[in-house]
């Protein structure tokens, strides 16, 4: 093994060490099954395996860079409806139990709500699944998804990190909190606002990997405070896309070595309107709000006008599905002209019997992050041009995606990560009359017969032609208005190898298993 080492000279890689990272939140909980929030994702990616993975040393994520993990291979069958994997032999898991089919298939029929053992609180991602009939298997060593129809994204759905295979022993009340996987790192400690501990698993089926001895992570609230810490040289990488313009001259001023990359995050700052709730029920009043929206002066005070205009879906040049820029400037509230936008917006309020004298009042919901709290104040402002009165109500994370869930908010300013760069893992989860996720409980007919017909198209250029029409017609009904795709920082310390931030979507590069450590 040392002379195999020797003789690649590619392969200098350190072993040992502890990879420290911050957290900005407090995880609601460690089951990514039952879980929408990179809060999750980040301390807890690295305990799992998916049956695929995006790779994690290509930047841009697409069907293209889909890989195995604990699927060796797989293969469609003739009709596009059965999607065969053969799997690894030997993995285990954390507990020392063995790995088969039949985890995959537990797994999955718990998704579709198959199971007998089913005890999810939440299920956000059922939607992604919602053609899939069955999980069979062969043996230990081959399962096999059976569609309804064709889904050529399946593959892409499975490689997100909220996809991971659950072990079918262990009841779901532990995987929120003590998580058991077969991942490079194992779960060791979790101090609720604290800390969370993992360490290297030395059964790990890549014989050669992690090579770091444990990864921690410190909570820290502040944001000042963070980047402070990192700086100092207290944390080798800051956690995914927290570093804000702005903040990056500041953390290369005081760590002039840190490596720091802008990159897309794959988020979009959203203004969610519980469409059931009155006035709101009132399209007049959705459509005047979504007018008012200035997208440009959002992105200058945010983003210094680096972030990203587009529609649901992650803009092009990045983004795999995104409309083409001139037919975005041609969508309604997004041409150059806000003046005109506004005065429309003004003059249906108005309509209604708003003014300045008689405004309408409400409280605009968000999340205690700065990433949420910042474009909801310039929301705040951009509202009273149109005679809505917003008072900010700031929630916890377990608070906030509570409310969600439960629709328990009227109006809301959400940051929405994409998990991936999908029509059927992004519009179908937000936007489809029958998704948990779809939290303004928008739903059209038209748009999800389109988004059944895009979902079955092989042929990709006619799939992205849906995909706009559907983009377009979300845009018209106000459905959830996209304000910006966000484009943020990470640094990592000159001494940490072997990590890739992607280029459309945070969430899919946090297993760690590469990263090593120079010193």
């Amino acid at each position: 093994m040392i002379t195999l080492l020797a003789a690649a000279p590619a392969v200098a890689q350190k072993r040992g060490g502890t990879l420290r990272l911050y957290h900005n939140d407090t995880p609601p909980s460690a089951s990514l099954l039952e879980e929408s929030t990179i809060a999750s994702v980040t301390p807890f990616a690295a305990v799992f395996n998916n049956l695929v993975v995006f790779d994690p040393a290509k930047i841009h994520e697409s069907i293209e860079t889909v890989i195995p993990d604990l699927a060796e291979s797989w293969s469609w069958d003739a009709t596009n409806t059965k999607l065969t994997f053969k799997l690894r032999q030997g993995v285990k898991w954390h507990d020392g139990k063995p790995f088969t089919a039949r985890d995959v298939q537990c797994t999955w029929r718990m998704l579709i709500g198959k199971s007998d053992v089913q005890d999810f609180r939440r299920n956000p991602r059922r939607v992604w699944y919602s053609k899939l009939q069955d999980v069979t298997i062969n043996g230990d060593t081959e399962a096999t998804f059976e569609l309804s129809e064709p889904q050529p994204s399946l593959p892409v759905l499975l490689a997100s990190a909220f996809s991971p295979v659950y072990p079918c022993h262990v009841p779901q009340q532990v995987m929120r909190t003590r998580p058991v996987g077969t991942g490079p790192f194992r779960f060791v400690e979790y101090k609720r606002g604290d800390s969370i501990r993992l360490v290297r698993n030395p059964d790990y089926w890549k014989k050669d990997r992690p090579y770091v001895d444990e990864i921690t992570f410190k909570m820290i609230d502040s944001r000042s405070t963070r980047m402070l810490a990192f700086a100092t040289g207290e944390f080798d990488i800051t956690f995914p896309s927290d570093v804000s313009i702005p903040l990056i001259k500041d953390i290369t001023a005081r760590a002039p070595n840190a490596i720091c990359e802008l990159t897309p995050t794959g988020t979009q700052i959203n203004l969610m309107v519980n469409r059931v709730n009155a006035p709101f029920d009132n399209p007049d009043i959705r459509r005047a709000m979504s007018l008012a929206l200035d997208r440009k002066a959002f992105n200058t005070v945010l983003m210094e006008g680096q972030g990203l205009m587009g529609g649901a879906m992650l803009p092009q040049p990045v983004g795999e599905w995104g409309m083409p820029p001139e037919m975005v400037s041609s969508l309604t509230g997004y041409g150059p002209d806000a003046d005109r936008n506004i005065a429309e917006a003004r003059a249906i309020m108005q309509k209604l019997g708003y003014s300045d004298a008689s405004p309408l009042a409400i409280k605009i919901q968000t999340r205690n992050l700065p990433t949420y709290r910042d474009p909801a104040v310039i929301l705040t402002d951009q509202l009273k041009k149109i005679h809505i009165v917003g008072e900010l109500d700031i929630l916890d994370t377990p608070r906030w995606y509570a409310k969600l869930a439960k629709k328990d908010y009227t109006i809301g300013l959400n940051v929405t990560g994409v998990s991936v760069d999908d029509p059927d893992g992004n519009i179908v989860e937000n936007y489809s009359c029958n998704s948990e996720r779809n939290y303004t409980q928008y739903c059209n007919a038209e748009v999800d017969r389109l988004l059944a017909a895009q979902s079955r198209e092989l042929d990709k250029e006619k799939r992205r032609k849906i995909v706009w029409d559907i983009e377009r017609i979300l845009v018209d009904d106000a459905a959830r208005p996209i304000v910006l795709s966000g484009i943020a920082g990470n640094c990592w310390q000159p001494y940490v190898k072997g990590f890739r931030p992607h280029n459309n979507s945070q969430y899919n590069n946090l297993r760690f298993e590469d990263v090593w450590l120079d010193k």
